[in-house]
């Protein structure tokens, strides 16, 4: 018989030339939770990525570029399971501040900038993706000497801020059982943990990697947030006229 999908001659249970199985087997809950279990990677575990990801950022992420891409969580499923852990919480605990504050960004802002900053709210993880390529730019700036690309950049940031979400995680569920204003807080420490990590990637032995990271991450952060005001400003203006 030939193969259903590359119509290769086939003498085995598996495809030589494109891995299709002979046959495919039922759907079934064994099926389930395979699936599971290959797109969070169990193999090595998600609790394996963070805890590689806190002790020694740099490094397992240096690894994972140039030598396995095994060990650790593919980085886009990272962020978006991390931003919808954080998501879950702040729906759960009801907590509004997040990146910023969507209720006073909707009475102060014009309508469609409210808009904006409410969709990247109820989105973290598309958002973060979209704001970790403002962050590359600046980093590619700010290390231009290194010899990483860009979209190297952009997947060494997918694991540093879905760590960030992490952090958020943590103290979000801490205001929800305490209920102290502890969102300022996770901010910092967000921050705090990004500017090593980037660093601790780039050029951890040198101090002014240090320096050179917070602010990186902090300009793209400001230039993200710059763009949806734009947009909405010339939205709400068209539409005035």
């Amino acid at each position: 018989m030939n193969c259903i999908n590359c119509k290769t001659e086939l003498n085995f249970n598996y495809c030589p030339n494109c891995g299709q199985p002979k046959s495919l087997k039922r759907i079934d809950r064994h099926y389930i939770v395979h699936e599971i279990q290959h797109v969070l990677h169990f193999e090595r575990g998600i609790l394996y990525t963070v805890r590689e990801l806190a002790i020694n950022p740099g490094e397992n992420i240096r690894k994972y570029l140039s030598e396995n891409r095994s060990r650790l969580v593919k980085p886009i499923i990272f962020i978006i399971i991390t931003s919808l852990i954080y998501t879950v919480l702040n729906h759960l605990f009801h907590i509004e501040d997040g990146y910023v504050k969507y209720h006073e960004a909707k009475n102060e802002a014009p309508a469609a900038v409210g808009n904006i900053v409410k969709w990247v709210q109820n989105h973290y993880g598309y958002a973060n993706i979209m704001m970790g390529v403002f962050i590359a730019l600046w980093l590619k700036i700010f290390f231009r000497k290194q010899n990483y690309n860009f979209y190297e950049i952009v997947i060494m940031l997918c694991f540093v801020i879905g760590m960030g979400m992490l952090i958020f995680s943590v103290f979000a569920v801490v205001q929800g059982i305490t209920h102290l204003n502890l969102m300022t807080f996770a901010g910092i420490a967000g921050i705090i943990y990004s500017a090593w990590a980037i660093a601790n990637f780039f050029e951890p032995k040198k101090m002014m990697s240090y320096l050179k990271a917070p602010v990186a991450y902090i300009l793209g952060m400001v230039t993200f947030w710059i763009f949806p005001i734009i947009i909405g400003t010339v939205i709400d203006l068209v539409n005035r006229h």
